[in-house]
């Protein structure tokens, strides 16, 4: 799976969590991942992570024609 791909995947991740925290006061990724607190602090790390590469890419992408 290409590194690109799961990126996208992760950054659909978090904002599927905001949302549902938001909404329903429920944290999909500690609901699932809570017995390794580790693990949650890795997600959320790559997640950040992830956007933070998803913005960079939007702002410095030159229009491709």
């Amino acid at each position: 799976m290409k590194l690109k791909t799961v990126s996208k995947w992760l950054v659909v991740v978090g904002a599927i969590n905001w949302g549902l925290v938001g909404l329903l006061n429920i944290n999909l990724v500690t609901l699932l991942l809570g017995s390794w607190p580790w693990l949650v602090t890795v997600v959320y790390l790559l997640v950040g992570l992830c956007g933070v590469w998803g913005a960079y890419a939007m702002l410095t992408n030159k229009n491709k024609k």
